[in-house]
């Protein structure tokens, strides 16, 4: 029997040359190996599908959430306040009329106005109207009109003056009615302030969104 004779095939069988058999895997394991694969593969799918369908439902879950909290926590950016036309001191005609029992109050309220910038018209007593009937520290009296020009820009000039309308018909000539409880004219820095301010009003803060 010669050497290259496989064992058991009793020499039936001889092979020749210098080529040998080659062995070949198992074709069925192979087929299982690619079955299993293949189930993963798709369970895998079918898992991430439905996570996606339940994010879709939800409204995005925690992540919805969490975004929220953060911008929750942020501070209320402020909006910004449009600039108001008020007219300038200058522009303003003041009448400065004495309410009180004390003499010359009148004219060094006006003197001081007048090196503020205002324009000054009449100096002299209250009417009777008002004369020893304001117990506050002033009154601005003025046009219906001039409630958001005229009369806030002189009442910036007096801290704690009652501002108040009648029907007189130009909007630019405005009364200061001294009262019992007058001292000063507002310090002109505080004054300065008041009128930039009446301008140019602070930024407010935005509202916070519901649910915060």
């Amino acid at each position: 029997m010669s050497m290259l004779t496989p064992p058991g095939m009793g020499g039936q069988y001889r092979i020749t040359g210098d080529k040998y058999p080659r062995m070949r895997r198992n074709r069925g394991r192979r087929r299982i190996v690619l079955a299993v694969v293949a189930s993963v593969a798709a369970l895998g799918l079918v898992g991430w599908g439905t996570l996606q369908l339940i994010d879709v439902f939800t409204g995005g879950g925690d992540r919805a959430s969490a975004a929220a909290a953060a911008g929750c926590g942020k501070s209320p950016s402020p909006s910004a306040s449009p600039v108001r036309a008020v007219p300038e001191p200058g522009q303003i005609t003041v009448n400065v009329l004495n309410a009180t029992a004390r003499s010359g109050l009148a004219k060094d309220t006006a003197d001081a106005l007048k090196k503020r910038g205002f324009k000054i018209g009449e100096v002299g007593n209250a009417t009777k109207a008002y004369d020893k009937k304001v117990d506050g520290p002033g009154l601005v009296l003025g046009a219906k009109t001039a409630v958001d020009a005229a009369l806030p820009v002189l009442a910036t000039q007096l801290a704690g003056a009652e501002t108040k309308t009648d029907t007189r018909a130009k909007p630019a000539e405005v009364d200061l009615i001294l009262g019992k409880a007058f001292k000063a004219l507002a310090k002109e820095k505080d004054a300065d302030k008041a009128l930039t301010t009446l301008a140019r009003p602070e930024p407010t803060p935005s509202a916070t969104k519901k649910g915060c």
